[in-house]
């Protein structure tokens, strides 16, 4: 049987596109709001990235940083984020939610009681961005035995050996970051270059997920079409700080954002 999230970009396949996967920081602005912001977003996304807040995210741009301050400001808990997850997958057709955050969490709260409670609440996969290869590996097989898909990160620096190694212990779904760059950050590297480095590692690891993150926004994201999944984060936190600046509802203005990313990739 396919998990939660094999099965979203299953039905993406399906409808001839690539599945849409959105990046929200947990608690921003405010903890209700962020429910309401996921609620609204996943009537167009497939798969919905959490990000956990972090006073030094050493992968992340200034437009998350941004929001992880104000969602740190709030005095957002990881129990917090755990009752956000399990309220939003209260709807038995809710979508597939992935954690995305730093190893230093899953320490201090101990690994096995975080996967217990991850399980618990509904989180369907793991993103821990300074826990690579090998360095996961027993970790990752934990997530495994509680149907929690770990998902591996690939980047333009990989080597051919390495690849083959990461995506044959991934599960479902290999992360690639299309450039070398904090999240947020410019498009610097040709879409052609991106889809090169992407199709080696579909030729590598044809049945597994591959989405490709870092520089896809609004103006990129159409160039992109032909592939699994892309995952837009940066912009979408860019436009809640907007929203609020201008006294807006950061709900609406985003949910309109990725259903016009929706569009363009449908």
């Amino acid at each position: 049987m396919l998990n939660p999230i094999s099965l979203a970009f299953k039905k993406a396949k399906n409808e001839k596109r690539p599945a849409l996967l959105t990046y929200t920081v947990a608690g921003d602005s405010s903890k209700k709001q962020s429910l309401e912001i996921l609620k609204a977003i996943s009537n167009y996304a497939d798969i919905l990235e959490v990000g956990v807040p972090h006073n030094t995210p050493v992968a992340d741009g200034g437009q998350i940083q941004t929001s992880s301050y104000r969602a740190i400001k709030n005095g957002i808990k990881m129990n917090d984020i755990f009752k956000i997850v399990k309220d939003f997958k209260t709807n038995k057709n809710s979508k597939p939610i992935i954690l995305m955050g730093y190893y230093n969490m899953i320490f201090q709260y101990g690994e096995n009681n975080f996967l217990k409670k991850c399980k618990k609440s509904g989180v369907n996969g793991l993103i821990v961005v300074d826990l690579p290869w090998p360095e996961n590996k027993i970790f990752s097989k934990k997530c495994k035995k509680n149907s929690i898909n770990f998902i591996q990160l690939l980047s333009p620096t990989t080597s051919n050996e390495r690849l083959k190694s990461i995506t044959k212990d991934s599960h479902d779904m290999i992360y690639y970051i299309s450039m070398l760059s904090t999240t947020g950050g410019k498009l610097k590297v040709s879409p052609k270059k991106i889809l090169a480095n992407y199709n080696k590692i579909k030729k590598i690891s044809p049945k597994k997920n591959c989405v490709i993150g870092f520089g896809i926004t609004e103006k990129t994201i159409s160039n992109f079409k032909n592939t699994d999944g892309l995952v837009v984060g940066s912009q979408i936190c860019k436009e809640i700080t907007r929203s609020l600046s201008n006294r807006q509802n950061p709900v609406i203005n985003v949910s309109n954002m990725v259903e016009r990313l929706r569009k363009k990739i449908s």
